[in-house]
């Protein structure tokens, strides 16, 4: 059995007509009878359209023409044994009273008793503004020399959301 019969076969137990079948399955009616004629192949999109609707359908069947039509029931059951246990949600595991709390500051808060009211002391940063110098103004690097000479234009270029794009050299 070539695969335009297959199709056909798949349209005859759909129960439907073939204009029904293209609506169902969102292909343009024509392709229905140029495939089910064996003018025309179906596509990959066609097929992967055909098992949405249908995921009964085995998947060797409709491609290779191998096994059977539909799939026992008790290979499903099976299958749904031997899927992998989802994922849980990675929100769901953050504890929100320890959201951002370092492991050396938690180790921290675990060591005070809760009978002194002694809270812990956690070290604070040193703010360094965005202007404060990082090493004396004496010693220079080759780079901070560089960095410091007047820098020239040598191109702008204009990309367009249409994919063109401009180039201009002052």
């Amino acid at each position: 059995m070539n695969l335009n019969e297959r199709i056909s076969k798949i349209i005859s137990y759909s129960e439907l007509s073939a204009s029904e079948f293209a609506d169902e399955i969102d292909v343009q009616r024509s392709n229905i009878s140029h495939i089910t004629s064996g003018r025309n192949k179906p596509s990959l999109d066609f097929l992967i359209k055909i098992k949405e609707r249908f995921p009964e359908l085995q998947w060797n069947w409709l491609i290779m023409g191998e096994g059977e039509m539909i799939k026992n029931i008790e290979e499903e059951v099976v299958s749904e044994k031997s899927k992998p246990t989802p994922l849980p949600d990675l929100f769901s595991l953050i504890a929100d009273e320890n959201f951002g709390v370092t492991e050396k500051e938690d180790k921290i808060e675990k060591h005070v008793s809760p009978e002194s009211n002694i809270s812990a002391q956690v070290p604070e940063k040193e703010n360094i503004s965005d202007s404060q110098r990082l090493e004396p103004a004496e010693t220079k690097t080759k780079v901070q020399i560089i960095d410091n000479q007047e820098s020239k234009i040598k191109r702008i270029v204009w990309f367009y959301e249409n994919g063109k794009f401009e180039s201009f050299e002052p």
